[in-house]
């Protein structure tokens, strides 16, 4: 039963993330899933569901396979050692963390991409995109705590 909870879960944020939109960017909802994953499940498993969630995005894209897998798995992992670092959780440290996160997610996908593939778009337009999906996801972070917070 959870696994089909978490596979509604992941197929209703693709299809969230699809369809909203704020300047024509699209929020990245599915760091938020990768950040919920390394901190509620541990690094092992934060960094195989964001691999997960990373190599279906990069299916789904129809680009080149791999970048948002590592960006993921990488968010999975920082997440997890994020919270095991910090002692007491508070809502604005999860707005900061789901923020840096994110900024750091998008990066790692704009670099692999610019570095293996050609360059998607100028390097001002990714930093103007990259700004407006961290503060997209940054009020999420109010949201997501570690079970021991609970």
């Amino acid at each position: 039963m959870r696994y089909f909870l978490w596979s509604a879960i992941i197929f209703l944020t693709f299809i969230i993330q699809g369809s909203v939109a704020l300047f024509d960017i699209t929020p990245n909802l599915t760091a938020i899933l990768a950040c919920y994953a390394g901190i509620r499940k541990g690094e092992v498993r934060g960094i195989l569901f964001g691999s997960l969630i990373g190599i279906l995005e990069d299916s789904l894209s129809g680009a080149l396979l791999g970048p948002n897998l590592l960006s993921k798995g990488l968010i999975g992992y920082l997440s997890y050692l994020i919270y095991s670092r910090i002692f007491i959780w508070t809502p604005l440290f999860g707005i900061i963390s789901i923020t840096a996160l994110t900024l750091i997610d998008s990066s790692v996908v704009f670099i692999s991409r610019s570095i293996f593939d050609k360059m998607p778009v100028s390097v001002g337009a990714a930093f103007f995109t990259i700004a407006i999906q961290s503060l997209l996801n940054a009020p999420l972070g109010i949201f997501i705590r570690p079970k021991d917070a609970d």
